[in-house]
């Protein structure tokens, strides 16, 4: 489910960069992709002919509709799977910019989200939406993760661009320090199963998502890292 609303998250920012005189909120057709059949065609940019527009249908919006029409059946397999990163290479051509958080309470212990999808516990984020800066990005995936609100964002820990590093897709995620508080709820039971703060020395390490052990790790050595 989390890849879902990656795709759903990022297909508004590809159909934008393509229509490149138009701001994504001047563009009428660009947030009815998914379900019109007309071929592209936007208000503020008539000068579009039709060549340029059957390009867009057949090499973004085609290939999205295809996997709207799947979505419902895709609790998948390790080979749908590889089909979708490559299908997803294709349309998306550059890597997804994300976010995550070291959420700091103020006793001192750190806020861990466990994943539905792997079952992992992990640091809160997610990926950055079209139209939005890091620090906005990051407010909102804490309080839709945790439930819980940022006080100060203490520091930047580093950005990770392996391709290797997140097995869903090839994705930059920028790691930052955060001071919070709140009550922790758990508003999306389709990504978190458990919230939980942990003592620094009760960490679950190494058994987390993606990299996020190499992360909390960095952040304990005092390192901002570039990898």
């Amino acid at each position: 489910m989390k890849l879902i609303k990656i795709i759903h998250r990022t297909y508004t920012s590809v159909t934008a960069k393509i229509c490149c005189r138009v701001p994504q909120t001047e563009c009428l057709q660009i947030n009815r992709l998914l379900i019109s059949d007309a071929p592209y065609q936007c208000a503020s940019c008539v000068s579009h002919d039709t060549n340029n527009r059957k390009i867009l249908y057949n090499q973004v919006v085609l290939p999205l509709k295809l996997f709207a029409f799947f979505t419902p059946v895709i609790d998948f397999g390790f080979s749908i799977k590889k089909l979708l990163q490559t299908v997803l290479g294709i349309i998306f051509r550059h890597p997804i910019t994300g976010t995550s958080i070291i959420p700091v309470l103020p006793n001192g212990e750190i806020v861990l989200i466990r994943r539905k999808d792997d079952g992992c516990w992990s640091l809160p984020g997610g990926v950055v939406d079209w139209g939005e800066d890091i620090r906005s990005a990051v407010h909102r995936e804490l309080k839709e993760e945790t439930g819980l609100e940022i006080t100060n964002i203490k520091r930047l820990v580093g950005v990770y661009s392996s391709p290797n590093r997140d097995p869903r897709i090839h994705s930059i995620c920028i790691v930052v320090e955060a001071q919070v508080q709140g009550k922790m709820e758990i508003s999306d039971p389709l990504e978190v199963i458990e919230i939980q703060s942990f003592p620094l020395n009760s960490l679950p390490k190494p058994n987390m998502s993606h990299d996020h052990s190499q992360q909390l790790q960095d952040y304990f050595n005092g390192l901002t890292t570039l990898a």
